[in-house]
């Protein structure tokens, strides 16, 4: 039995990045020896282990085959007499294929040391168009390494190409696209992990909604940038580095889907196309099945971010209205999300990226005038029910009225 180091652990001390998760797989071993060792199996799918004191997963060493469509449809093959280098072989790229024994002696058949020195992720063999989920993982890789310098190898990028156009994409799940989308919005560079999926076509498979964004214009006096799909880009980088959490910078990607809905002949405005992006904002939270708090600021984000960048001209009235439809009074967190939200579609156009936003602690300001209005008083007076109810929009209304003449002086 033989054990070696695999995968990103190998990767990520090579190019001097701090190591979170190890990964081993086992050669030589079989299931039965592995047990009688303590170690303590997961799942059913393919041999892999728990180490009994470190809780690491180990891995039988196993080779491959394709059998049917999508992520899942693989069949396995695990034994004694498969080698390091037919396990390597089954991974994705030649920097993740790079093992490493407990004498610290590498293993590169596939040159992974040698791209990494090139900055290039490059597919290990052929079998790399098998697996559809690596067109997302490539993408969220060249996310993560943009700071590095690293780019998708032409030979890899055709290859992520063709699975686009294959149908191979629409197989995965949901539930596996969604985690590498939201792992990928979290690195330091999201915006490279959307241009990696545009430039091989899987965007316009997966996200067709922000593909077409697209080649779509904005007014230049609101927008220097003019690309709808440029914006929305340079949005979620701001977002990344404001270090902004994933329902942000979920709600950031979505914001403007509207605009893809514009008429060319009404170019470039985009009239109520925060009203008309939201069917299609929905689409997308349902197809990826986001978590219930991301779908619920995309939303809302789409439908209000103007209503952010104009707060302070709004009418108390207007402004009630918002807070409202946050609910402030019992979901504060959820309008500080919308307001970093607002604020990144703000500095997200070219040469603006520093411009200042008053809006924010303005509607900070305002959500705290309205939760300072004090119910106990108004059921002292009397009131219950929707009497009740409509009393205490009564006083929040006069609280915002004087709130905003003092703000506006």
């Amino acid at each position: 039995m033989q054990i070696y180091k695999v995968g990103g652990a190998v990767r990520d001390r090579l190019l001097g990045k701090p190591v979170t998760d190890i990964d081993w797989v086992v050669v030589g071993a079989t299931t039965e020896e592995m047990l009688a060792k303590g170690f303590r199996p997961v799942g059913a799918d393919f041999p892999v282990f728990l180490h009994p004191k470190s809780g690491e997963e180990y891995a039988l060493a196993r080779t491959e085959r394709k059998s049917g469509r999508g992520y899942g449809g693989f069949t396995f093959h695990a034994s004694p007499d498969v080698t390091l280098e037919e396990d390597l072989i089954r991974r994705d790229l030649t920097i993740n294929a790079i093992a490493e024994d407990d004498q610290h002696h590498l293993t590169d058949p596939y040159q992974g040391q040698k791209d990494l020195e090139a900055r290039l992720l490059r597919h290990v063999s052929p079998a790399f168009a098998e697996d559809p989920l690596r067109v997302l993982r490539v993408a969220r890789f060249a996310a993560r390494y943009a700071d590095l310098g690293f780019t998708v190898a032409p030979e890899t990028l055709e290859l992520m190409r063709q699975l686009s156009e294959s149908g191979e994409l629409q197989a995965l799940t949901a539930e596996r696209s969604w985690k590498e989308i939201s792992r990928a919005l979290l690195e330091d560079q999201p915006q490279v992990f959307i241009e990696v999926l545009r430039e091989c076509g899987a965007l316009k498979v997966l996200m067709p909604e922000i593909d077409a964004l697209f080649g779509v214009p904005q007014p230049q006096a609101h927008h220097p940038e003019i690309d709808t799909g440029v914006h929305t880009l340079s949005v979620l980088e701001q977002a990344a580095l404001h270090k902004q959490p994933l329902t942000v910078r979920w709600a950031c990607l979505l914001h403007d889907l509207g605009k893809g809905l514009t008429p060319e002949e009404e170019w470039p405005r985009h009239i109520a196309h925060e009203q008309k992006g939201l069917k299609l904002i929905k689409a997308v939270n349902e197809r990826f099945k986001a978590p219930r708090d991301c779908q619920e600021l995309a939303l809302l984000v789409g439908q209000y971010h103007t209503h952010g960048h104009r707060a302070l001209e709004l009418k108390p009235s207007t402004l009630l209205e918002l807070l409202q439809s946050f609910d402030v009074y019992r979901r504060p967190q959820r309008f500080e999300e919308f307001i970093a939200a607002c604020e990144m579609d703000a500095r997200g156009r070219k040469g603006l990226e520093q411009r200042s936003y008053p809006q924010a602690d303005y509607l900070r300001g305002a959500a705290n005038a309205a939760r300072s209005v004090a119910v106990q008083p108004l059921l002292e007076k009397g009131f219950k029910g929707p009497e009740l109810g409509e009393a205490i929009k009564r006083e929040r209304l006069k609280a915002l009225k004087a709130y905003k003449e003092t703000a506006s002086i």
